[in-house]
């Protein structure tokens, strides 16, 4: 695990209109761990991840990546720092195989009209095989008869195989069966010990507790706490997302 941190968010804040959503934010991910990042509703959690995946930029403060001053003004400059980030929703075609999904709007031609099928099967084999993903009966089915923790898998292991260096996972448990949630938790756990840098969002103490290396607690739009998950337990993780001191009122945006 490296002490360096890959990304590092220095004093990040995001207002939409008179509400302030984040208020002066310090957040790190280091390779090799899992940063659980917890709150309850309205905490911050996903304005803060889609600051770092662009699709919010930040209004104040400061990202490094990889120790250099970086800006993040849309998903494609995220995209080209290696941070990818798998949602709820998982953006997945049902309609289309698990190779098709893996390299949609990436599709690798042996000819300027012609899809090179087998040298992406090869591709998507080899990298379900990394992960230990071994519940797909084939690469070739459609995605809409997979099992919700099959379509994680697969939204997951198409983040790494595009050379990911920071995978954010938005709730990849939620609505999953014991059986499921379990094969995803190992999952996370492999890509942080493969060398990624992985941001876990969840609600889920368990299971946040099963596979994070450290939890960062928002409230209220700022940060209360940051544990090391084998130094704490869920009864002070549970008071900081209810109780954590704020450093000022939230709410509210202070205009300048």
């Amino acid at each position: 695990m490296s002490t360096q941190p890959i990304l590092e968010l220095k004093s990040v804040s995001k207002n939409f209109g008179a509400v302030r959503a984040l208020s002066n934010v310090d957040f790190q991910a280091r390779v090799g761990e899992v940063m659980a990042l917890v709150g309850d509703n309205g905490a911050g959690k996903t304005t803060l991840i889609k600051g770092i995946a662009g699709i919010y930029p930040f209004d104040h403060g400061e990202i490094f990546f990889d120790g250099k001053k970086v800006s993040i003004h849309n998903p494609r400059d995220s995209v080209a720092l290696g941070i990818d980030v798998v949602y709820q929703d998982l953006a997945l075609v049902d309609n289309l195989d698990v190779v098709a999904n893996m390299f949609l709007g990436r599709e690798t031609t042996s000819s300027p009209w012609l899809l090179d099928e087998t040298s992406m099967e090869k591709a998507c084999l080899k990298i379900l095989e990394s992960l230990s993903v071994t519940s797909l009966h084939s690469v070739r089915q459609a995605v809409v008869g997979l099992s919700g923790g099959q379509r994680q898998a697969i939204s997951v292991a198409k983040a790494v195989m595009w050379n990911s260096r920071l995978v954010i996972l938005d709730e990849p448990t939620a609505a999953l069966g014991m059986a499921q949630t379990r094969h995803v938790l190992d999952l996370v756990r492999r890509l942080a010990d493969q060398g990624l840098a992985v941001i876990l969002v969840s609600h889920n103490l368990h299971n946040i507790f099963e596979v994070a290396d450290r939890i960062t607690v928002l409230r209220l739009g700022q940060k209360v706490a940051e544990f090391v998950a084998a130094h704490t337990t869920q009864q002070e993780v549970v008071h900081a997302i209810t109780a954590g001191t704020l450093s000022h009122l939230a709410g509210m945006a202070v205009e300048k």
